[in-house]
């Protein structure tokens, strides 16, 4: 028997927390600082979960927020979020770079009127397909999916024990993320053939990987060859794809792996 919405809020509350930041050893970065490709995706992860409150805002106008248990999820989401946010930036505080309310307040400063449309079009969508719920909490899971597999990719690369230990447990919030953005989806997507055709071909024409609409091109495809090329990339990547074939009527897209493809370094050599 699926759990009641009231089961929903509740056990979401009980498990909700700040980040654990008991025992890792920040001074490590002092005496073994990381290199500057890890430096580079890490600013990245840091403003894209800092930006997370603002993504809230597009879905808070949306017809979600009639539902308490999605409310519910949104807010402990956030938060934890955030929190990601501000350890990630003791990182780059500790390596001599702004970070945290110094760097959030120049990211947002540099964003357009794209950003400040976000929510009126958010809003406009679902108040004319209802079905758009779907596609947000769908577009919610795959970015949930590439984020917790970035954080993965990136450990790998680093190797640096305490980055690692970090990144475990941002990955571990991340992985009861997944879990309701993927849920919610589905369940959405299974009980409609309208949602599922809506949310196949916007993922299809307008998906590009999380924070794009934040991070400058650049970047981006920075972070897609980084993470996502190479053999041990693009094995992640398909990973990625797998997950997302796992939603009703979104099987064999690719989306993860075009998008490396299309913004790595092949592509970037051949513009």
């Amino acid at each position: 028997m699926s759990a009641t919405p009231e089961t929903a809020r509740k056990k979401w509350q009980g498990r909700s927390h700040a980040l654990d930041l008991e025992g890792i050893d920040f001074a490590a970065f002092r005496s073994r600082p990381l290199e500057p490709e890890t430096l580079r995706a890490l600013r990245y992860m840091h403003d894209v979960e800092h930006h997370t409150v603002c993504y809230l805002r597009d879905l808070l106008v949306t017809r979600l927020h009639r539902d308490p248990a999605m409310t519910t999820f949104l807010t402990i989401w956030v938060y934890e979020e955030h929190w990601h946010g501000e350890a990630i930036g003791e990182v780059l505080q500790l390596h001599d770079e702004p970070g945290n309310e110094a760097r959030i307040s120049v990211v947002r400063q540099r964003l357009g009127l794209h950003d400040r449309l976000r929510p009126l079009l958010s809003q406009l969508s679902t108040a004319v397909l209802p079905t758009m719920s779907a596609l947000h909490l769908a577009w919610g899971a795959v970015n949930e999916w590439s984020t917790q597999a970035g954080y993965a990719r990136l450990s790998q690369l680093a190797d640096h024990p305490v980055l690692s230990e970090l990144l475990c447990r941002i990955m571990r919030q991340e992985g009861r993320h997944i879990d309701f953005y993927q849920r919610e989806a589905s369940l959405r997507l299974e009980e409609s053939p309208l949602a599922r055709r809506l949310t196949r071909s916007a993922l299809a024409h307008l998906w590009a990987p999380v924070g794009s609409g934040v991070m400058p091109k650049s970047e981006v495809a920075f972070l897609a060859g980084y993470l996502f090329c190479g053999v041990d990339g693009e094995k992640a990547a398909a990973r990625i794809d797998r997950q997302i074939d796992r939603l009703p009527g979104l099987d064999g897209m690719h989306l993860v792996s075009r998008a490396a493809e299309r913004l790595g370094p092949r592509a970037q050599l051949a513009s």
